[in-house]
Protein backbone atom coordinates (compact mmCIF):
# COMPACT_ATOMS: atom_id res chain seq x y z
CA UNK A 1 0.00 0.00 0.00
CA UNK A 2 0.94 3.63 -0.28
CA UNK A 3 -0.62 6.83 0.96
CA UNK A 4 -1.30 9.76 -1.37
CA UNK A 5 -1.94 13.15 0.19
CA UNK A 6 -2.65 16.62 -1.11
CA UNK A 7 -3.69 20.06 0.14
CA UNK A 8 -5.04 23.18 -1.54
CA UNK A 9 -6.15 26.54 -0.26
CA UNK A 10 -7.33 29.84 -1.66
CA UNK A 11 -7.97 33.14 0.09
CA UNK A 12 -11.22 35.04 0.25
CA UNK A 13 -11.57 37.31 -2.78
CA UNK A 14 -9.78 40.65 -2.37
CA UNK A 15 -8.09 39.44 0.83
CA UNK A 16 -4.31 39.33 0.65
CA UNK A 17 -3.95 36.73 3.38
CA UNK A 18 -5.89 33.57 4.13
CA UNK A 19 -7.22 33.04 7.63
CA UNK A 20 -6.68 29.29 7.23
CA UNK A 21 -3.44 27.55 8.15
CA UNK A 22 -2.31 24.15 6.87
CA UNK A 23 0.66 22.42 8.49
CA UNK A 24 2.19 18.95 8.27
CA UNK A 25 4.62 17.03 10.47
CA UNK A 26 6.10 13.57 10.59
CA UNK A 27 5.13 11.50 13.61
CA UNK A 28 8.09 10.27 15.70
CA UNK A 29 6.74 6.70 15.77
CA UNK A 30 5.96 6.60 12.06
CA UNK A 31 3.46 8.25 9.75
CA UNK A 32 2.47 11.87 9.40
CA UNK A 33 -0.13 14.34 10.58
CA UNK A 34 -1.80 17.17 8.70
CA UNK A 35 -3.33 20.05 10.65
CA UNK A 36 -5.97 22.42 9.28
CA UNK A 37 -7.08 25.48 11.26
CA UNK A 38 -9.62 28.14 10.27
CA UNK A 39 -9.29 31.29 12.41
CA UNK A 40 -12.29 33.43 13.34
CA UNK A 41 -13.24 35.91 10.59
CA UNK A 42 -10.73 36.29 7.73
CA UNK A 43 -7.57 38.10 6.74
CA UNK A 44 -4.61 38.99 8.92
CA UNK A 45 -6.38 38.74 12.29
CA UNK A 46 -7.73 35.29 11.43
CA UNK A 47 -4.29 34.20 10.24
CA UNK A 48 -2.76 35.17 13.58
CA UNK A 49 -5.30 33.00 15.37
CA UNK A 50 -4.94 30.00 13.07
CA UNK A 51 -1.15 30.18 13.22
CA UNK A 52 -1.18 30.01 17.01
CA UNK A 53 -3.42 26.95 17.05
CA UNK A 54 -1.65 25.13 14.22
CA UNK A 55 1.82 25.70 15.67
CA UNK A 56 0.81 24.37 19.07
CA UNK A 57 -0.82 21.25 17.59
CA UNK A 58 2.09 20.51 15.24
CA UNK A 59 4.65 20.99 18.01
CA UNK A 60 2.93 18.45 20.23
CA UNK A 61 2.29 15.94 17.46
CA UNK A 62 5.97 16.07 16.48
CA UNK A 63 6.86 15.28 20.09
CA UNK A 64 4.71 12.15 20.07
CA UNK A 65 1.60 13.50 21.79
CA UNK A 66 -1.57 11.74 20.67
CA UNK A 67 -3.95 13.57 18.36
CA UNK A 68 -6.76 14.06 20.87
CA UNK A 69 -4.41 15.38 23.54
CA UNK A 70 -2.74 17.72 21.02
CA UNK A 71 -6.14 19.12 19.99
CA UNK A 72 -7.18 19.71 23.60
CA UNK A 73 -3.87 21.40 24.38
CA UNK A 74 -4.22 23.65 21.33
CA UNK A 75 -7.69 24.65 22.56
CA UNK A 76 -6.41 25.35 26.08
CA UNK A 77 -3.59 27.47 24.68
CA UNK A 78 -5.90 29.59 22.51
CA UNK A 79 -8.45 29.94 25.33
CA UNK A 80 -5.74 31.21 27.68
CA UNK A 81 -3.90 33.30 25.07
CA UNK A 82 -7.02 35.21 23.95
CA UNK A 83 -9.15 34.94 27.09
CA UNK A 84 -11.86 32.85 25.47
CA UNK A 85 -12.79 35.68 23.09
CA UNK A 86 -11.80 34.20 19.73
CA UNK A 87 -12.50 30.85 18.10
CA UNK A 88 -11.00 28.57 15.47
CA UNK A 89 -11.90 25.30 13.86
CA UNK A 90 -9.28 22.56 14.12
CA UNK A 91 -8.90 19.31 12.19
CA UNK A 92 -6.06 16.84 12.50
CA UNK A 93 -5.75 14.09 9.91
CA UNK A 94 -3.09 11.48 10.64
CA UNK A 95 -1.77 8.20 9.36
CA UNK A 96 -0.25 6.26 12.26
CA UNK A 97 1.96 3.52 10.85
CA UNK A 98 2.55 2.01 14.30
CA UNK A 99 -1.15 1.29 14.86
CA UNK A 100 -1.97 0.92 11.16
CA UNK A 101 -4.82 3.41 11.37
CA UNK A 102 -6.01 6.70 9.96
CA UNK A 103 -7.02 9.10 12.73
CA UNK A 104 -9.44 12.00 12.20
CA UNK A 105 -9.75 14.62 14.94
CA UNK A 106 -12.58 17.18 14.58
CA UNK A 107 -13.21 20.47 16.31
CA UNK A 108 -15.14 21.75 13.34
CA UNK A 109 -18.88 21.89 12.51
CA UNK A 110 -18.02 21.13 8.88
CA UNK A 111 -18.19 17.37 8.21
CA UNK A 112 -15.43 15.11 6.96
CA UNK A 113 -15.98 12.99 3.84
CA UNK A 114 -14.83 9.37 4.09
CA UNK A 115 -14.86 6.57 1.55
CA UNK A 116 -14.14 2.96 2.53
CA UNK A 117 -14.57 -0.27 0.62
CA UNK A 118 -17.05 -1.55 3.20
CA UNK A 119 -19.28 1.52 3.61
CA UNK A 120 -18.77 3.54 0.45
CA UNK A 121 -18.91 7.33 0.83
CA UNK A 122 -20.25 8.74 4.09
CA UNK A 123 -19.90 11.78 6.35
CA UNK A 124 -18.51 12.31 9.81
CA UNK A 125 -21.00 14.99 10.84
CA UNK A 126 -21.54 14.53 14.57
CA UNK A 127 -21.95 17.99 16.18
CA UNK A 128 -18.52 19.36 17.07
CA UNK A 129 -17.40 22.45 19.00
CA UNK A 130 -14.75 24.88 17.84
CA UNK A 131 -11.68 25.59 19.97
CA UNK A 132 -10.92 28.71 21.96
CA UNK A 133 -14.21 29.90 23.46
CA UNK A 134 -15.53 27.16 25.77
CA UNK A 135 -13.73 25.97 28.89
CA UNK A 136 -14.23 22.26 28.29
CA UNK A 137 -13.81 21.21 24.66
CA UNK A 138 -12.89 17.78 23.40
CA UNK A 139 -12.28 16.74 19.81
CA UNK A 140 -14.35 14.05 18.16
CA UNK A 141 -11.91 11.26 17.29
CA UNK A 142 -12.52 8.68 14.58
CA UNK A 143 -10.04 5.92 13.83
CA UNK A 144 -10.23 3.59 10.84
CA UNK A 145 -7.83 0.94 9.53
CA UNK A 146 -5.39 1.84 6.77
CA UNK A 147 -6.75 -0.10 3.80
CA UNK A 148 -6.65 0.19 0.03
CA UNK A 149 -9.71 2.06 -1.21
CA UNK A 150 -9.92 4.50 1.69
CA UNK A 151 -10.26 8.23 0.98
CA UNK A 152 -10.57 11.02 3.55
CA UNK A 153 -11.32 14.65 2.69
CA UNK A 154 -11.20 17.43 5.29
CA UNK A 155 -12.13 21.03 4.53
CA UNK A 156 -13.08 24.39 5.99
CA UNK A 157 -16.58 25.83 5.73
CA UNK A 158 -15.61 27.98 2.75
CA UNK A 159 -15.90 24.86 0.58
CA UNK A 160 -19.17 23.73 2.11
CA UNK A 161 -20.84 27.12 1.62
CA UNK A 162 -19.47 27.90 -1.84
CA UNK A 163 -22.19 29.44 -3.98
CA UNK A 164 -24.79 29.58 -1.21
CA UNK A 165 -24.86 33.38 -0.99
CA UNK A 166 -25.53 33.75 -4.73
CA UNK A 167 -28.61 31.55 -4.48
CA UNK A 168 -27.01 28.24 -5.43
CA UNK A 169 -27.82 25.16 -3.39
CA UNK A 170 -24.14 25.05 -2.48
CA UNK A 171 -21.52 22.38 -2.98
CA UNK A 172 -21.95 18.72 -2.08
CA UNK A 173 -18.39 17.48 -1.47
CA UNK A 174 -19.50 13.92 -0.70
CA UNK A 175 -21.32 13.61 -4.03
CA UNK A 176 -18.26 14.91 -5.90
CA UNK A 177 -15.96 12.44 -4.13
CA UNK A 178 -18.37 9.58 -4.89
CA UNK A 179 -18.45 10.55 -8.57
CA UNK A 180 -14.65 10.67 -8.75
CA UNK A 181 -14.36 7.24 -7.16
CA UNK A 182 -16.93 5.89 -9.63
CA UNK A 183 -14.65 7.23 -12.37
CA UNK A 184 -11.72 5.33 -10.76
CA UNK A 185 -9.95 8.52 -9.68
CA UNK A 186 -8.04 7.91 -6.45
CA UNK A 187 -5.24 10.45 -6.66
CA UNK A 188 -5.52 12.86 -3.73
CA UNK A 189 -4.37 15.85 -5.78
CA UNK A 190 -7.06 15.24 -8.42
CA UNK A 191 -9.72 14.97 -5.74
CA UNK A 192 -8.59 18.19 -4.05
CA UNK A 193 -8.30 20.09 -7.32
CA UNK A 194 -11.73 18.96 -8.52
CA UNK A 195 -13.36 20.07 -5.28
CA UNK A 196 -11.60 23.43 -5.35
CA UNK A 197 -12.40 24.03 -9.02
CA UNK A 198 -16.07 23.19 -8.39
CA UNK A 199 -16.21 25.65 -5.51
CA UNK A 200 -14.55 28.44 -7.49
CA UNK A 201 -16.94 27.87 -10.36
CA UNK A 202 -19.91 28.36 -8.02
CA UNK A 203 -18.25 31.50 -6.66
CA UNK A 204 -17.50 32.86 -10.15
CA UNK A 205 -13.82 32.84 -9.28
CA UNK A 206 -14.37 35.20 -6.32
CA UNK A 207 -14.64 33.10 -3.16
CA UNK A 208 -16.54 34.77 -0.35
CA UNK A 209 -14.56 32.91 2.28
CA UNK A 210 -11.20 31.22 2.61
CA UNK A 211 -11.30 27.68 1.20
CA UNK A 212 -8.90 24.97 2.33
CA UNK A 213 -8.99 21.25 1.54
CA UNK A 214 -6.79 18.33 2.49
CA UNK A 215 -7.10 14.73 1.32
CA UNK A 216 -5.52 11.36 2.01
CA UNK A 217 -6.13 8.28 -0.13
CA UNK A 218 -4.77 4.75 0.24
CA UNK A 219 -3.95 2.88 -2.97
CA UNK A 220 -2.06 -0.23 -3.99
CA UNK A 221 1.68 0.35 -4.02
CA UNK A 222 2.69 1.86 -7.34
CA UNK A 223 6.30 2.94 -6.87
CA UNK A 224 9.46 2.41 -4.83
CA UNK A 225 9.96 3.24 -1.15
CA UNK A 226 11.02 6.84 -1.79
CA UNK A 227 8.89 9.48 -0.10
CA UNK A 228 8.06 12.52 -2.21
CA UNK A 229 6.40 15.84 -1.47
CA UNK A 230 5.36 18.33 -4.13
CA UNK A 231 4.11 21.87 -3.69
CA UNK A 232 3.12 25.06 -5.45
CA UNK A 233 3.04 28.46 -3.73
CA UNK A 234 2.00 31.48 -5.83
CA UNK A 235 3.61 34.72 -4.62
Amino acid sequence: MELLFSVAKVSKYASRESGDTLEMTERPHGGLSMVLVDGQRSGRSAKAISNVVARKAVQLLAEGVRDGAAARAAHDYLFTYRGGKVSATLNILSVDTRSGTLVISRNNPAPVVIRTTEKGVFLLDEPSKVVGVHRQVKPIITEIPVAVGTVIVVYTDGLQHAGSISGSTGLNPAAIVAELIDDDIWDASQIVNTLLDSALELENGRPKDDISIMCMSVVAKQSDDTRRLNGRLPL
